[in-house]
């Protein structure tokens, strides 16, 4: 399986690209992303499609220091529910233990390790695609994020020693002495960041003891381990698609960035159909959606996946044993007159979702 990152990765994607006169749509379709799937921050994202799009983006738009540029745009909150308990930490030495720790939290593509000596810190990070594929632009962008952590939690006391990169210099390097200062340099053995040692252990005026122990208890109620369950995965992506009329094995093997066929296979191996998933999910929240009369049954239908009332109804009636309006009336104890009128219809519709094979 390909791996993911989140959505959040191209914070400010779409704005940075307008400015540099460059249209973003076209180039994100040419890698297989959609605009729509930008705007949601936890959508997790094929992380090889991204690093193509910046390096296309780069090239596209004749900017070297187009992922700095980008990174530039980046809030600390990007990061997801570990920049919470990142804040929080008492030492900048456990803020990065924690973001390496927990590295496929928001980034599945992206490795970090801090190694020391002789009064020095070096944070090496570097990327792991699974494709031959350029990636000098999602580097620059994961360094200069790294190095917005650091002075996040450091302020002004905020000193790396250097900021190395693997690359050659660009022929333009005012960006990059913009964000880094005089101590980025190019053509070395490794991309990251060199800090001194003492400033790693220096307190984090900025933590909050008690705030640290509810973030921490937070962030562990909502992040899976590594190798979480694709089963999960998938009953997540069928949630968060049904409302918009694409929710599909070939839609939800796009967002894992593998093909059906091994959807099929994992869910297989796990007793499970898409179709299975598909149904049990549709009828979680029907219970949810039905028995709520501030929502229309025709609205129910669509936030359902369902092109017409009358497909949702006849589903409805197989799997309840009575129409949506019946089972609201017995939930809410009213005869319904005052909300939508019953999806009905005798012809047969099609879900909007391509049709799921068993």
């Amino acid at each position: 399986m390909k791996p993911r990152v989140r959505s959040a990765a191209l914070s400010g994607y779409v704005p940075l690209a307008r400015s540099l006169g460059i249209a973003p749509e076209p180039l994100l379709r040419e890698v297989g992303l959609r605009p729509a799937e930008l705007s949601v921050q936890d959508r997790w994202i094929p992380g090889p499609a991204v690093t193509r799009l910046l390096e296309r983006s780069a090239a596209v738009a004749g900017r070297e220091d187009f992922g700095l540029l980008l990174a530039g745009r980046r809030r600390f909150a990007n990061l997801g529910p570990i920049s919470l308990v990142a804040r929080e930490e008492p030492t900048l030495r456990s803020a990065l233990d924690l973001l390496i720790r927990h590295e496929d939290a928001y980034n599945e593509m992206l490795h970090g390790r801090l190694d020391e000596s002789e009064g020095r810190s070096v944070l090496k990070v570097w990327l792991e695609s699974g494709e031959p594929t350029p990636a000098r632009q999602a580097t620059e962008l994961a360094v200069g994020v790294f190095h917005h952590v650091v002075r996040e939690i450091l302020g002004d006391r905020c000193r790396p020693a250097a900021i190395c990169f693997t690359h050659p210099a660009p022929t333009e390097p005012g960006t990059h002495h913009r964000l880094f200062g005089p101590a980025v340099e190019f053509g070395r053995a490794f991309n990251g960041l060199v800090l001194h040692a003492r400033d790693l252990d220096a307190p984090n005026p900025h933590s909050d003891p008690l705030l640290h122990a509810y973030a921490r208890q937070y962030f562990d109620s909502v992040t899976e381990p590594r190798g979480a369950a694709l089963v999960d995965q998938v009953r997540e992506l069928i949630e968060a698609l049904l409302p918009t009329g694409r929710c599909s094995i070939e839609e939800v093997a796009h967002s894992l960035g593998v093909d059906r066929r091994t959807v099929h296979r994992h869910l297989a191996s796990a007793g499970h159909t898409f179709s299975s998933l598909l149904n049990a999910t549709r009828a979680r929240l029907a219970e949810q959606l039905v028995a709520n009369p501030r929502h229309p049954l025709t609205e129910v239908s669509l936030l359902l996946g369902f092109s017409a009332p009358s497909g949702f109804s006849r589903w409805f009636r197989e799997q309840f044993g009575c129409t949506p309006r019946a089972w609201r009336a017995r939930r809410t104890g009213s005869s319904e007159r005052t909300g939508s009128s019953e999806p009905t219809g005798s012809s047969e519709t099609a879900v909007r979702s391509t049709p799921v094979p068993k």
